[in-house]
């Protein structure tokens, strides 16, 4: 059973990987993992809801862009519609199978490492790159949409997956970044609706407390890691991200996965 305790935890652990490229799903259930919290109906929605708490500070921090900016909203709703679309059509391959597969998760946040320091080490950003949202194409929006459609399988990381999307199609890196934040907020809220739709009305009232103390935490802890990730990148590459993940990879294939 899923204490509060272990919803604190996971509430950490959200807050602090939904921004970064390194998986939040895939961290939640590697932690679920260590903590021996068996995977039910419950658990599964759990993770989706707390990524909610994580996006509401995107909200409380971007919210002038979310709700006034309206060139930043078409391209927000347009890059949204592809991951839609998709996880609409692959919902109960995604929670029925990869959700319960530590070793998808292993080995996507492996390889997602991987490419993540190759692509590092090969980008170069130039003056004419994309400098602000609104100046985006929406072939671009559309396309960074479809990048992100990669992060329904768990590990790859939403926002690797955007971010590297948003750098190939010629977008600066702090540009990108904020996009990659202020798309998650239509994109885990949706989630999060659809899946409690299908599945919350068998929860029971303790259940929904025990949510709302991983949505709380996650919710402050993600305040901090977006202002910690923007500072960061105004010095450095994503490489160190990536070298994390293939060192938190290796330590579960050799020495937890059986």
């Amino acid at each position: 059973m899923l204490t509060a305790f272990d919803a604190f935890v996971l509430g950490i652990v959200e807050g602090i990987t939904e921004f970064l490229p390194i998986s939040s799903t895939g961290h939640l259930v590697l932690a679920s993992n260590l903590l021996n919290i068996s995977q039910t109906e419950f658990t599964k929605s759990f993770d989706i809801a707390i990524q909610l708490g994580a996006i509401l500070s995107v909200v409380v921090l971007y919210w002038k862009s979310i709700f006034l900016d309206y060139k930043v909203i078409q391209k927000i709703l347009m890059a949204f519609i592809p991951t839609a679309v998709l996880g609409v059509i692959f919902y109960k391959i995604i929670k029925g199978f990869l959700l319960e597969n530590d070793r998808v998760i292993v080995y996507s946040l492996l390889i997602g490492g991987i490419i993540l320091i190759l692509f590092e080490l090969w980008h170069k950003e130039k003056e004419s790159h994309v400098s602000e949202i609104s100046q985006m194409s929406f072939k671009q929006a559309m396309l960074i949409g479809l990048f992100q459609s990669f992060a329904m399988i768990p590990g790859v990381s939403r926002s690797a997956a955007t971010i590297i999307g948003g750098l190939i199609l010629g977008i600066k890196r702090k540009t990108i970044v904020e996009f990659s934040f202020l798309l998650a907020a239509p994109t885990m809220f949706a989630a999060t609706a659809f899946d409690l739709f299908k599945s919350g009305g068998s929860f029971t009232l303790p259940e929904f407390k025990t949510m709302l103390v991983g949505f709380f935490v996650s919710f402050i802890v993600a305040i901090l890691a977006i202002k910690f990730l923007l500072s960061f990148i105004k010095n450095h590459t994503f490489i160190l991200f990536g070298v994390y993940r293939i060192v938190l990879a290796l330590v579960f294939i050799f020495f937890i996965l059986k």
